[in-house]
């Protein structure tokens, strides 16, 4: 047990240094890239467009799935025909989640 606190210390300072270090190692000297107020909101859409969208496929799985489960617990001899089409199911809702996330590094490379 005496070995974790150290450890943990350790790996506090490190993020703390690397937090504090990563502002000045990407500052631009030059000023070149200058983000107008207009891209800025747009950045602001996209994280949460993608928050949205991980949010609302997390839930539909989570329904998808259970709503699966349910049905094999009441029938389990209806398994193999629940399984395909649930599995099918989630890799479409799973699919919208990464077009949500390749709309959002679209736009992140758009702007910059």
């Amino acid at each position: 047990m005496p070995r974790i606190v150290p450890l943990r210390l350790a790996t506090l300072a490190a993020l703390v240094v690397v937090v504090v270090m990563s502002s000045t190692v990407y500052a631009d000297e030059t000023g070149a890239t200058a983000l107008t107020e207009r891209d800025k909101w747009f950045g602001v859409a996209a994280t949460i467009g993608v928050a949205v969208a991980a949010f609302g496929g997390a839930l539909g799985q989570g329904r998808a799935a259970s709503a699966a489960l349910q049905g094999i617990a009441r029938n389990p001899t209806a398994s193999p025909k629940l399984f395909a089409p649930m599995i099918i199911g989630l890799a479409l809702i799973e699919s919208l989640v990464i077009y949500s996330l390749v709309a959002f590094f679209a736009m992140l490379y758009k702007i910059h």
